[in-house]
């Protein structure tokens, strides 16, 4: 086995989720990831949790959304809600062999499903919130993951491993150096208040004033880094052209554009597959609102993946996403969808208050 996967393993149980004993642990995967799984396996046991494996096959997802009726794709198994109120920690680990295999069905499909889970994302976001359960999103690179980056697989795996900084002997020890230095970056905006982004792509304010600043180095996703926030709801106004492509429900939507009044996008475009973003901003009255704001601080992750778990740590952007209220933040924009959009910012500056925070790609306070 990759020495590599087995120090992310080692990682993810033992940094990440910090396995205790008699805890239950349930793992998310598709097949390919196997050889993660059996490390994660082991590792979990080692520190004396009870791991079980939920591995879904490839097929399952474009199957079901082909030819579930509309009670088949309202109905949550009550296995889930048992998992979500009992489980003590979650490893979803992504791990496709396609990528594009939801491209061609109906987005209201999609969205329908989506809202159906509303309530078990609730409650598993309540659990988070009250620190009953812990959870990390990871990724083992896989060939379709590759194509999507338009790397080989061997410089896939590269990058992956490269960005989780399991290519170092000490990995545990760079994350907690990684989350030192954002702990100071929030510590400087914690009680201030209107956040000003200008570049060529954007010209938006929009006010963070008595939210929780948080910091993820390596916790809840891995690999990690970046800052984020939850705008207060009805503060964003102005304008963001994003220079990167979203993928939503396996369609890639580029060209996206959005003009905020009071908070709620009045305006959405995009050059490729609107209608798929305009059904996105269709699902509930809060899919129109930020339920976050986020700026990339891993220098590791320096080019653009069509993968949002690696694209919107880019040292150098910063994103937003519609929809729900980031995990860990003190939001309150309840929504069946959270979608992060990521937008360059190596030209360009964020101001808070007046205050010069960040130029050309880097923080400039300490």
């Amino acid at each position: 086995m990759d020495v590599r996967i087995e120090r992310m393993a080692r990682v993810l149980a033992n940094y990440s989720l910090g396995v205790q004993p008699g805890e239950w642990i349930v793992i998310r995967a598709q097949p390919v990831a196997e050889p993660l799984l059996k490390a994660l396996y082991k590792e979990i046991l080692t520190a004396g949790g009870h791991p079980q494996l939920v591995v879904e096959p490839p097929w399952q997802m474009h199957t079901f959304h082909l030819y579930g009726s509309d009670d088949q794709l309202d109905f949550v198994s009550p296995l889930e809600y048992l998992q979500v109120d009992r489980m003590d920690g979650y490893i979803e680990v992504l791990s496709e062999n396609n990528i594009r295999a939801l491209s061609n069905v109906s987005p209201p499909r999609i969205q329908r499903r989506s809202r159906a889970r509303t309530d078990l994302r609730q409650r598993f976001d309540d659990r988070s919130a009250e620190g009953t359960l812990r959870w990390v999103l990871t990724l083992y690179p896989t060939e379709a993951y590759a194509q999507g980056a338009e790397m080989s697989l061997e410089e896939y795996q590269d990058f992956v491993y490269r960005a989780a900084l399991v290519d170092s002997d000490d990995p545990v020890t760079r994350w907690e150096e990684m989350a030192a230095r954002q702990r100071q970056l929030t510590a400087w905006l914690e009680g201030r208040n209107e956040v000003h982004i200008r570049g060529a792509d954007v010209d938006l304010r929009l006010s963070v004033k008595g939210r929780i600043i948080a910091t993820a180095a390596g916790r809840t996703n891995f690999p990690d880094g970046e800052i984020y926030v939850a705008p207060l709801e009805e503060s964003a106004n102005g304008w963001v052209r994003f220079t990167y492509p979203a993928t939503i429900q396996g369609r890639e939507v580029s060209g996206i554009e959005f003009t905020f009044e009071k908070g709620r996008i009045v305006k959405a475009t995009a050059s490729r597959n609107e209608d798929a973003l305009l059904a996105l901003l269709d699902t509930d009255a809060g899919a129109r609102y930020l339920g976050e704001l986020g700026i990339g601080t891993n220098p590791g992750v320096n080019r653009f993946t069509h993968n949002i778990l690696f694209d919107e740590k880019i040292q150098g952007t910063f994103h937003l996403a519609v929809g729900s209220s980031a995990d860990g933040t003190d939001g309150v924009n309840h929504c069946a969808i959270h979608e992060d959009i990521v937008c360059d910012l190596k030209e360009g500056e964020i101001t808070v208050d007046g205050d010069l925070f960040y130029r050309n790609g880097d923080f400039v306070v300490s």
